[in-house]
Formats: C-alpha cells, structure tokens, sequence
C-alpha cells in the first residue's frame, strides 16, 4: 500500500469525474462532517455548477450516476444543494484494514519529493540554566522534527548553543573580580592553563544573574564585559581556556535537562563553530557595498519595502526594517553576524533545501532582517528560511511565568513539580498502587512530561497560554494523561485476552463505532501534511484527542475479549492493536512517550 486512504478515494472520484465529463483535478473529498449521511462527502458539485453554469443539484447527480461504478463506494445519497455523500463497503475497509495492520508504518506513506531541512531549536546559553523559555522552542522543534521525518524528509536537528557572544564576556568580567589571581586573566600567558574547571554548573548557575546585574547597573562594568567578549572572538588564549571550560561544564548539564525533557538533537554545533568564518563574511559584505561602517560599527541598511499586502509572522512584523548591526564599535561580534554565518556554513557543509528557526515570536524583527541579509547577499544558496515563532508561557495573573520570588523558573524545576503533581493524580485515580517505587517514579515522569508536552503542543503556535499544572495533570478531557491512559487501557485488553492472534484478520465491520474508529485512523497521512504545511503541533492533538475519543467509545460499546466467535473476537483484537499502534505512533511524533502500564 503505497497510497493513503483519502488519496485512494481521490484517484477513483478522478475517474469518475472524467466519465462523467468533468475536470477530474476538481475532485473534492474529505472525512464527513455529518457523519450520519455517510462516511465520506464530495462537495466538487458547487465549483463545477459555476463552471458549467448549471444547478449544483444536477451535476451531482451526474456524479452520483458515475460513483456508482466504483466497486468499493456504496450508499450515494444527495444532501442539500449538492453534496454527494456516501460509504465505502465492509469488504473494502477489511483488506485496507489488514493492509495497515500488516506494516510497520501502519500503511502510512512518505512524501514522494523529500526535502533536506535543518531546524534549530532549543538554543540555551552556555553557563546559564535552562528555564521556562526553553520549554517551548525545545518542545515544538521536537516535534516537527519527529513529524517530518516520519513523512520522509531527510531532517537534521541543531541545538545551535549560544556560546560566543555577550553573556560569556560578562561571565569572565564577573570572575576576574572575583578571583582575578586566576593565570587566565594573566595577558602575557599563552598556554599551560588549568585542566580542571575553576568553577562548577553550581557556581555558574549563581554567577551568571550577579553578573548580568552588575553590568545593567553599572556601565563601567558592561564596558568591560564587552571588551572580554571582543578579546575572546579575537582569541585571546586565557580567556578561551575559561570559555572551554564554561562549555564543559555548562553542556553536561544542558543535555541531562534535554535528556529528561526527551528532546534529542544530531548536531550541538553553536556560535563558537562559525567563529572563523564572521571576520572573512563580514569583510566580503563590506567589498560587497552590502555592509558599512558607521560610527565604528558595522552594520547592514535596508532599503524601505514596499507594501505587497503580504503578512509575516512574529511581533514586531510592521516595523520598518532597522539597520542590522554587525560588529558593535568595541569590536563585538553580534548574533547577526553568527547567524550570517551559520547560514553560509549549513549552506556549506549540509545543503539543505529549507531550515526553520523554532525562536519566540519577539524575535520575529531580528530573523526578518537576518534572512533579508541573508538573500541579498546570497549566502543562503535558494535555501527556505523560516522563522517558527511562538507565544510565551504565563502565570495565572496572564503574564510571562516567573517565580514566587519573581525569577524566571528553571526547566528542571518545572519537570520536577510536573512529575510531582502526575504522582498525585496517579494516586488519586489508585493506578499503579501495587507497583514498585522504581516503576511507578517512572510512569509519573512519563504523566507529567505528557501533561506539559500536550498542553503546550495543544495550543495554537504563536499563541500565549497559562501554566497549570493542576489541569494539565488531569486523566479527564483534552490532556496529555487522557491519551496516556487510553492507550494503556487497549494494551491491557491485549494483555487479558492473550495478544493478537498469529493468524489473525480483518474480516467483516459490523458496526459503526468499527468503522468510524478505523477512518478516522485512516486519515492520519492527510492531518500530518496539513501540520507540516502549517507548522502546526496543535493540528496533530486535535487528532490525537478525537482519535481518543472514538477509541474509548468503541472500548465501552464493543467487549473485545467477551465476543464468543474467535473468528470475530481475532478481527477486533485486531482492530485494538491497530488503534494502539496508531494513537501510540500519534504520541510519539508529539514527543510523548507512553508507559507500559498504570
């Protein structure tokens, strides 16, 4: 099987449509929205009768006179003006059925054009801790990294660390002042430095906010933060011992918190590695004419653009484009040029045909003049570039999320408490009781991670929402725990009933609730192209929790392991694998990963 359901569907109303005498690339057909007129529902009769300059009536019946030709359509009725509904026979579902039930991808194909795509997310700071701005870019980049690779595309994901700019400046400064007898700090030396750290992620995680504090306070102390950073892009050999050793310590940490939140990445590439190539870039955009020097910094203008009606994404889009600084008057690199040159090095080294920026929607400004930059000066090689921006996470009171004591609240923190509350929830509900400690710490991980990742992905993309923990954790409604438990609830009544037969088939769907369950999984390869084209999570866990929904219907009206005939009960044990398969692979793609029982 090679073709989803719907486009099966598509290519028989094609040849319907043409003996009918109608353009066949006018096909319409979607899932019903009136699920008690029929499974299925062709709404081409309105465009054609405009064409044809007839009664959208007619022209339906035309169509409803040609589908009856196809063998596997049955039930062709008419409702309203025009729209030809209709079902697809027992017999039909049953071998499509057995067709998905006996592949590994459930019979879901991959695109037939696979694209090379490069998606940066996650992104944290070196030597600070991650936080609740984290959650989300790590989060959804996760996703449609999963999303598109499991449609085929050949996708790579890079943590694109920030490594190399101001932050780390104000860090050395901040250590210079503390300990300046450090040899780092030591102009004349050039080798011969220290192989154990000076500090600790402890001492970091403390530092970083004192330091980012005296420098806004202070602008003595931020000039000096940034001639350390302009001395460090520069090479100077103490200083790159030190940031070495903020990279070492910082990373270890970085990846447990990814590790815990189950975000993977195939490069930890960051600012540091294009470091070489921003003097060269830059001096080739200024022989260019497209960078300038004004008053000791370098920087690109834009020239005003002219309205297309066009709309772009991310706050701030209409804003005239501001000159994008290079190099600041002190010598500083800025995150333009090393997004410049990230760009012209993923050009280089991985070739892709389109990379996505999964970054706060406030940064919208900034990438629109990155990739203008980017364009003008061909460094993007017909490369797509995208910014994916998102809305921020909030406290109750509507605004960004902080802490009692009004900081920003580290993303381990918030895992913690997320797990704390899914074990509640587990008790309350008395799963997972006579498990053992090991076990049952493990399945309110895997609750709480579900409650966040959903609720998060749950929301439209650019969209802010609240942080609630205590609806997030719910087992009841549209949340990550509800799909959680109903997948466990199939696998159990596999368990019971002794697995899926060895030689078990799909035979005849006798009911509706059957047939209603394995469309609705059916049509998982259209709602995947659509989060694609869209970038939208939130697309995939409106299908997830509807697929939920009729999973859980068929569970309370169909008793699978009390269904006398084997024959009968071996097609519905069957069904349950498949919708298990299904809901579980759904999860998956979100960044969701199901427990073996609760």
């Amino acid at each position: 099987m090679t073709t989803s359901l719907l486009a099966t569907l598509r290519h028989a109303l094609r040849g319907a449509f043409e003996t009918a005498g109608f353009d066949p690339e006018t096909v319409i057909v979607e899932t019903s929205r009136r699920p008690e007129l029929g499974q299925f529902q062709c709404n081409s009769a309105m465009q054609l009768a405009k064409t044809h300059r007839t009664k959208p009536r007619d022209i339906a019946e035309r169509l409803v006179a040609a589908l009856g030709a196809v063998p596997f359509i049955t039930d062709l009725a008419i409702a309203g003006p025009g729209f030809v509904n209709f079902n697809l026979t027992d017999e039909f579902l049953a071998v499509r059925a057995n067709d998905m039930a006996g592949d590994a991808r459930l019979g879901f194909p991959k695109v037939e054009a696979p694209a090379k795509v490069v998606i940066d997310y996650g992104g944290p700071n070196v030597a600070k801790p991650m936080h609740v701005g984290h959650l989300r870019a790590s989060i959804i980049g996760e996703a449609l990294k999963r999303i598109m690779r499991f449609r085929g595309h050949d996708v790579v994901g890079d943590v694109h660390l920030g490594d190399w700019g101001l932050p780390i400046g104000m860090l050395i400064h901040e250590l210079s002042l503390r300990q300046p007898g450090l040899p780092y700090f030591d102009a004349a030396k050039t080798e011969g430095f220290p192989e154990e750290s000076p500090v600790t992620i402890d001492d970091l995680e403390e530092m970083y906010p004192a330091a980012v504090s005296r420098c806004r306070e202070n602008d003595d102390d931020m000039q000096a933060a940034r001639r350390k950073t302009a001395e460090l892009q520069n090479g100077r050999p103490g200083y790159i011992a030190l940031w070495r050793h903020f990279m070492q310590t910082s990373r270890a940490s970085q990846a447990g918190d990814f590790d815990r939140l189950g975000v993977s990445f195939d490069l930890w590439r960051g600012e540091s590695d294009v470091a070489d190539l921003v003097q060269p870039l830059v001096r080739d955009l200024q022989a260019r004419g497209i960078a300038e020097v004004d008053q000791g910094a370098i920087l690109i203008r834009f020239k005003p653009a002219e309205d297309d009606g066009s709309e772009e994404e991310g706050e701030g889009d209409e804003e005239e484009l501001t000159p994008l600084i290079l190099v600041t008057s002190d010598g500083t690199v800025t995150y333009a040029a090393t997004d410049l040159a990230t760009i012209q090095d993923r050009v280089a080294r991985l070739s892709p045909d389109l990379s996505l920026y999964v970054v706060d929607s406030r940064q919208g400004l900034h990438f629109r003049q990155v990739f203008e930059a980017a364009q003008r000066a061909g460094l993007n090689d017909g490369m797509g570039m995208e910014h994916i921006g998102f809305g921020t996470v909030n406290g109750p009171d509507g605004k960004p999320l902080k802490t009692r004591s009004g900081g920003v609240p580290r993303l381990g923190d918030l895992l913690d408490q997320a797990n704390e509350e899914a074990g509640k929830r587990l008790a309350e509900h008395r799963l997972g009781l006579e498990f053992g400690e090991a076990e049952r710490a493990d399945i309110a991980h895997k609750v709480g991670l579900a409650a966040i990742k959903f609720a998060d992905l749950n929301h439209q993309r650019t969209a802010n929402y609240a942080f609630d923990l205590a609806n997030f954790t719910r087992f009841e409604g549209k949340t990550g725990p509800y799909l959680l438990y109903t997948v466990v609830r199939l696998n159990s009544v596999l368990a019971k009933g002794g697995g899926v037969p060895a030689d078990a088939r799909f035979t005849a769907f006798s009911t509706q609730v059957e047939r209603d369950l394995l469309i609705r999984i059916a049509t998982l390869p259209e709602v995947l192209k659509r989060v694609e084209e869209r970038r939208a999570p939130n697309v995939l866990c409106d299908f997830a929790y509807d697929l939920a929904q009729q999973i859980n219907a068929f569970y309370h009206e169909v008793p699978v392991n009390q269904e006398p005939d084997p024959g009968r009960r071996a097609h519905l044990t069957l069904l349950v694998d498949v919708s298990a398969r299904a809901l579980t692979l759904v999860l998956e793609l979100l960044g969701i990963e199901v427990p073996a029982r609760m």
